[in-house]
């Protein structure tokens, strides 16, 4: 009695046809004939009334279904949980403009990840996950995306924030004495504008909306030197070199913090998921956003 013999009688058991389970399991139908006679013979009872016109299941073959069924669950488990094991299961993951330096080596104990090759904004890699076309993404969330997505999320990492001014002076600066900008291109800087406008709603920086998308890059040095106070940098602005005649100086009162959390569907049930989040997750800590000093957002999920 084999696997492969007891799929053929539950195809068959289903259908009530030979012709029609043949082709749903891509055998000839003599062969499946065949292999349910082998069947049968390894179990001593007949499972099937046939004749020309119809088939039926006999009364054993009716009471061995679910028992059936039950064991093809199991080896299914099994195979599964193997699967696992050697990490060969495939997990897609998005990102924004951060991952984990040991990312691979850690889900590879659990499944195959695979990064998704399209870069895109926090908002649009939310809304990716909770379609289906990632299984997880690393991105900036709040509450709201929470629940309107249907996602759960953990802690994966944080930056602390500093601002760019011009001149050569690298102290502190106090955040109500900085600017953040907010861009009219609302499809690349959701998310940042979001993040941006809490800031400045709840620290007294002063919120500076631009035309442009210069959160980042040349023209995010272009404003900073057009502006008379110092500009709050995003995340993002962290790939650019810093040009000698701008200067980074630390924001304090409050110390600033952008949180990148780790995102699925609160409906996933495939374990290898399930399990890749908690190996990219476990012993994250809190990295300074709990400090008395720290700031996020209200609505930051990480937030205490």
């Amino acid at each position: 009695m084999e696997l492969r013999q007891l799929r053929y009688f539950v195809a068959v058991a289903e259908e009530l046809n030979f012709g029609r389970a043949a082709e749903r399991l891509l055998i000839a139908g003599p062969s499946l004939s065949q292999q349910i006679k082998a069947l049968e013979r390894d179990l001593g009872v007949r499972l099937f009334d046939r004749d020309r016109r119809s088939v039926s299941l006999t009364p054993a073959g009716s009471a061995l279904l679910p028992h059936i069924r039950a064991v093809l669950e199991r080896a299914d488990d099994v195979r599964n949980r193997a699967a696992r094991l050697s990490g060969s299961e495939a997990v897609r993951l998005g990102y924004v403009s951060w991952l984990p330096p040991d990312l691979v080596p850690r889900v590879s104990t659990v499944a195959q990840p695979h990064i998704d090759a399209w870069v895109a904004p926090s908002h649009t890699q939310a809304a990716r996950v909770s379609a289906g076309g990632l299984d997880l993404a690393v991105c900036w969330v709040c509450t709201d995306d929470l629940e309107r997505h249907g996602l759960n999320a953990r802690l994966l990492g944080a930056d602390r924030l500093y601002a760019v001014a011009t001149g050569t002076d690298p102290g502190d600066v106090r955040v109500q004495d900085t600017s953040v900008l907010v861009s009219d291109d609302t499809a690349s800087w959701l998310s940042w504008n979001v993040y941006a406008e809490r800031l400045a709603h709840e620290t007294g920086a002063r919120a500076v909306r631009i035309p442009d998308s210069g959160i980042t890059g040349s023209g995010f040095f272009d404003h900073v030197r057009r502006s008379p106070r110092p500009i709050v940098d995003s995340p993002k602005g962290r790939t650019a070199s810093l040009p000698p005649d701008l200067v980074k100086r630390p924001l304090i009162a409050p110390r600033v913090y952008w949180t990148w959390s780790l995102v699925w569907r609160r409906d996933e049930d495939r374990p290898a998921v399930l399990a890749a989040v908690d190996a990219l997750t476990d012993g994250v800590g809190d990295l300074g956003i709990h400090d008395p000093e720290a700031w996020l957002p209200e609505d930051d999920p990480h937030r205490r």
